[in-house]
């Protein structure tokens, strides 16, 4: 995942949409994977390949970005996810973050900040408005515990089960008859829910719910 970084924008105001894509283009760093309208259509996008980073707006008609970025995960999707919207909800924050997205900004940023937010994420880091930042201490110190597991999918919990047992991918992969890639991508997710540093961590923290 070399520079140019590709980027679908994924939002269901066309002039704002456009806007986005212009900023994008203007950065040598970036380059534009795709432009769509929907939910749906940005699970099509993503189908056959996927682009370095999805910029998704939140408040969407019909399939919402959550719904978006749940169906996204559940595909395998290894894209940064960022949310790009104008909600500074503290709900919207860390729900969307428990669900796996990799940021989460505000549309009124200014523009260097928002393309320098970007290369951050490309750098493994979380990327959040300084406005909705304090959110995440609530996130990381949240007083039910047992909130992660419930947000998790089936077949997520499935394998968190089985890391609990201390199965190793290769046998986590033989077991539920996928590829180890997609348990490692799941793997990953579950960390990320989790807001856990270690698969030992996560199992421990499971354990004791």
């Amino acid at each position: 995942m070399g520079k140019p970084y590709s980027v679908l924008v994924v939002d269901d105001h066309p002039l704002l949409r456009k806007g986005i894509c212009q900023l994008i283009t203007s950065d040598p760093d970036f380059s534009l994977f795709g432009e769509v309208g929907s939910g749906l259509d940005a699970l099509s996008s993503v189908a056959t390949d996927e682009p370095d980073i999805v910029l998704l707006d939140l408040n969407m008609k019909g399939m919402t970005g959550l719904d978006t970025l749940n169906a996204m995960r559940q595909e395998g999707v290894t894209s940064r996810i960022v949310i790009l919207t104008v909600s500074d909800a503290k709900q919207d924050v860390i729900r969307l973050l428990r669900a796996g997205a990799d940021g989460y900004l505000l549309k009124d940023t200014e523009p260097d900040l928002l393309l320098d937010k970007l290369k951050n994420t490309m750098s493994g880091h979380r990327v959040i408005s300084e406005e909705v930042a304090e959110y995440l201490y609530e996130l990381k110190n949240a007083a039910d515990e047992q909130e992660w597991v419930s947000s998790l999918t089936p077949r997520e919990l499935q394998i968190l089960q089985q890391l609990a047992e201390g199965l190793s991918n290769r046998m986590i992969s033989e077991h539920l008859h996928i590829s180890e890639g997609t348990v490692k991508v799941h793997v990953k997710n579950l960390l990320r829910k989790a807001n856990a540093k270690s698969r030992t961590e996560m199992a421990v923290r499971y354990l004791n719910n």
